[in-house]
């Protein structure tokens, strides 16, 4: 069995010009960007190429972006000769790119992922403008302290990502409160986070009846790679078990820590973030010091992987 797991990157990971690079000399990333501008019918390449930055870090452009580049980036490494991926004995994804490790399982095809994930951000955008919403990094601060002051404030931790790391999400007012009372309980850091709603709290629960529309009209596959899911940390092998992590993922907490120490336990050593940025790759190694973590995030990147 290979020890190694593929891991995409969420929201908060897009950059201006992410994939340019990619477009611009390997002939199967453009055609996947190409595939994403007639999918949604916007230029979601120029966005992701040109910006602006305020209009790409919208959630409902970030999410298809972040999983266009993630998607192209794979393809690239498929293609640029000399490199060769360790197959994955699992993949995963952080949130949004929950949907690019599905689609790289064979879920479904990269075109529906990237028209869910348009479709997902919209309906996000929507929920959090109907009930005004916010999130937090609280650094510095154990899970137990962290659900304490989650409980004093009528918050929920909506990421557990790794140790001395919890975002918490809910009403914009209780996570003022809530800031003060991490700082006050010891915490070494709060940090607001941009995002324009309340993302895996009960503030989305909207966002979970138009998106369970979508999720029903579309043709799900059994996952060919075992992927684990955003809320069990667990290995999703059925369509159906997918179709309720997706629905229930909207408002439920993101276990990405307890994700990565399961791959582990089942064996894997080697962690490849796909996708822009490097966020998933830092926190894996605050959660596992003797994982391997490798970046593909750009042209450079798959080159050197040939060269190593």
């Amino acid at each position: 069995m290979t020890n190694a797991a593929w891991v995409f990157p969420g929201q908060g990971s897009q950059s201006v010009g992410m994939g340019r690079d990619l477009y611009d000399n390997v002939k199967s990333a453009r055609s996947i960007f190409e595939q994403a501008d007639k999918a949604l019918g916007i230029s979601i390449s120029r966005l992701c190429f040109e910006g602006p930055e305020d209009e790409l870090r919208q959630t409902i452009n970030a999410q298809p972006a972040l999983l266009t580049t993630a998607f192209a980036c794979l393809e690239a490494t498929r293609e640029i000769a000399g490199v060769k991926l360790p197959s994955p004995a699992f993949v995963a994804g952080h949130s949004l790119g929950e949907y690019t490790a599905l689609a790289v399982a064979g879920v479904f095809d990269f075109t529906t992922a990237v028209r869910l994930a348009r479709e997902r951000g919209r309906l996000m955008h929507e929920a959090g403008q109907k009930q005004a919403g916010a999130m937090a990094a609280i650094l510095g601060l154990d899970e137990a302290k962290v659900a304490e002051v989650c409980r004093q404030t009528d918050t929920v931790m909506a990421n557990i990502n790794c140790p001395g790391q919890i975002v918490i999400s809910g009403p914009a007012g209780n996570v003022t409160r809530a800031m003060e009372m991490a700082t006050a309980a010891g915490a070494s850091r709060t940090v607001p986070l941009q995002v324009s709603g309340a993302f895996h709290s009960p503030l989305m629960q909207p966002a979970v009846e138009g998106m369970t529309q979508y999720l029903d009209a579309t043709t799900f596959n059994n996952p060919s790679i075992p992927v684990i899911g955003n809320t069990t940390a667990e290995p999703m092998t059925t369509a159906e078990a997918v179709k309720t992590e997706l629905r229930y993922q909207l408002t439920s907490p993101i276990q990405w820590q307890r994700s990565i120490e399961y791959m582990a336990g089942k064996g894997v050593t080697t962690f490849i973030e796909i996708g822009p940025g490097r966020v998933l790759t830092g926190l894996i190694r605050r959660i596992n010091r003797d994982a391997k973590t490798i970046n593909i995030g750009d042209l450079e990147a798959i080159k050197n992987l040939g060269n190593s």
